[in-house]
């Protein structure tokens, strides 16, 4: 496969998104929202930075809720889905790596496999960002499947999946000499077919607990949630989160922004 580099600047449009806001239920977006607050330990009104926030379903759910959410992405066209709602989330059109709110947020979070997309420095770059971002103490929760001892486990080279109308094939394949999870994803809806390509750097845990280092964070503990994605609203009831093991769905990692004295 030739991904581009910058496939994500494109790649959210059209099919992709009508397919991403078929495929979650309700019931799972709760479910997750449940999770987020479980992790953060927000107070009442707190203000939350979701990012990518995608289509918003996330920021929905936790607004609802009373919190403050400001929802941060690239894709004009999830944004406009996400603005329809009417609700009080505030809306970024802006790269993940691109926010100007110096110790502003209370928590953050970054959900749906929305991880890894850029390439090392810019993944570097974004955590450094969201740190940033988040009052010293504040928390930050990053949720992703592609971490290497879940991937290289349950990732298979091929899968299909019918969301409502649409179908997907997915193809991946993993190039060991850059890290990285490359996939073919072709589309099949209303006669039809698109086939876009992207990938995904695939961290090990430990490498994940170093960049977050790093970037400013602490404490940082590894989780996993005992239900991940589906469509049957039974199976995402009474989700938690436990000890994360090897070979799991997805990675919960929670870190704080580590608060320095004021001689530092």
């Amino acid at each position: 496969m030739d991904v581009p580099g910058n496939w994500w600047e494109s790649f959210f449009n059209g099919v992709a998104v009508d397919l991403w806001l078929k495929a979650i239920p309700q019931s799972l977006t709760e479910m997750e929202a449940d999770l987020i607050v479980h992790a953060l330990q927000p107070a009442a009104g707190a203000e939350l930075l979701d990012v990518p926030c995608g289509c918003g379903r996330l920021a929905h759910a936790l607004a609802t809720r009373g919190y403050r959410v400001t929802g941060v992405d690239l894709s004009e066209e999830s944004l406009g889905h996400a603005r329809r709602a009417g609700d009080t989330v505030s809306w970024e059109w802006r790269d993940m790596r691109d926010l100007p709110w110096p110790a502003r947020f209370d928590g953050a979070y970054c959900f749906g496999n929305s991880f890894g997309y850029l390439d090392d420095v810019g993944n570097e770059t974004f955590l450094r960002s969201v740190a940033a971002t988040l009052k010293p103490g504040g928390t930050f929760v990053l949720e992703t499947p592609m971490v290497a001892e879940s991937a290289w486990l349950t990732v298979k080279e091929r899968s299909w999946w019918k969301v409502d109308d649409i179908h997907l094939l997915a193809a991946n394949r993993f190039d060991p000499a850059t890290g990285r999870m490359d996939f073919e994803y072709t589309f099949v809806s209303g006669g039809r077919v698109e086939v876009r390509l992207g990938s995904h750097r695939v961290y090990t845990y430990r490498q994940l607990v170093e960049l977050l280092t790093a970037a400013g964070f602490s404490d940082v503990v590894g989780l996993t949630r005992t239900t991940g994605y589906g469509t049957d609203p039974q199976a995402v009831s009474g989700a938690k989160l436990e000890p994360y093991r090897m070979g799991a769905t997805t990675l919960v990692l929670i870190a704080r922004r580590e608060v320095r004295d004021a001689d530092d």
